[in-house]
């Protein structure tokens, strides 16, 4: 399964209104941390109502958490966008 598919699943937990992940890793070819196949670097854009209430470091925080520590290892870069 892609790597942005395995986000957004794991970012359901939010229920969110708006959920955009966006493969990135073109962009970065060549620089540190990407690697030729891809799937290095990601923005997630998400807007939850779920969110809404944290400030943006635990809205950051409830996403990593949610994303978990064996995805992200996974990856080199996450880029969020984060409304509530």
């Amino acid at each position: 399964m892609p790597i942005a598919q395995e986000i957004a699943e794991k970012l359901q937990v939010f229920e969110p209104e708006v959920l955009e992940v966006i493969d990135d890793s073109a962009r970065h070819a060549g620089h540190a941390g990407a690697r030729p196949e891809g799937e290095s670097h990601f923005r997630v854009r998400i807007k939850a109502a779920r969110l809404a209430p944290l400030s943006r470091l635990a809205r950051h925080r409830a996403v990593h958490e949610a994303i978990g520590p064996d995805l992200i290892g996974r990856i080199h870069a996450l880029a969020l966008e984060i409304e509530g």
